[in-house]
């Protein structure tokens, strides 16, 4: 039997801005109530970013509101937060990262079992056309879909 997942949060502009290449699976290093709040859903990684320092990687942005009955023990909502990774892993991004264009991105922060974890994309941003042409195809597709609900109602 497979291990309950739990999505805390989703980011769903980085699918927008950016062609996510490669996906990895990473723990968090998070404090006692930074848990709790997680899950509570109190997460956002709209603004969030990615970076390696050192042959760690740490993620920045990454906003966790205070837990409401921590009191003295609450982290800063915005502090910078270590993710744990695989030592080959992190040289495997490195080496893509190195290549003009690549980014790391946060994609999703969710509870796998009873732990928390974060999704992480490998991602190339895209140009404006790029994103033109996405839009388009949704467009397409919902008129589609609006134009078959009509022709099963008659």
């Amino acid at each position: 039997m497979g291990v309950s997942t739990k999505l805390v949060a989703n980011n769903k502009k980085a699918y927008h801005d950016y062609f996510i290449e490669d996906k990895y699976e990473s723990g968090i290093s998070l404090h006692g109530t930074e848990v709790k709040s997680l899950r509570m859903g109190k997460c956002s990684i709209k603004e969030s970013f990615i970076r390696i320092e050192n042959g760690e990687v740490f993620i920045y942005g990454m906003h966790i509101s205070p837990y409401e009955k921590g009191n003295i023990f609450n982290k800063d909502p915005l502090r910078v937060r270590k993710l744990l990774l695989h030592k080959n892993e992190i040289n495997k991004m490195m080496g893509k990262i190195a290549e003009k264009g690549y980014t790391l991105v946060p994609l999703q922060v969710y509870f796998k079992g009873s732990l928390a974890k974060i999704e992480i994309g490998l991602a190339k941003g895209k140009k404006l056309y790029d994103k033109r042409q996405d839009i388009a195809k949704k467009d397409q597709r919902r008129e589609a879909e609006k134009e078959f609900k009509v022709k099963n109602l008659y």
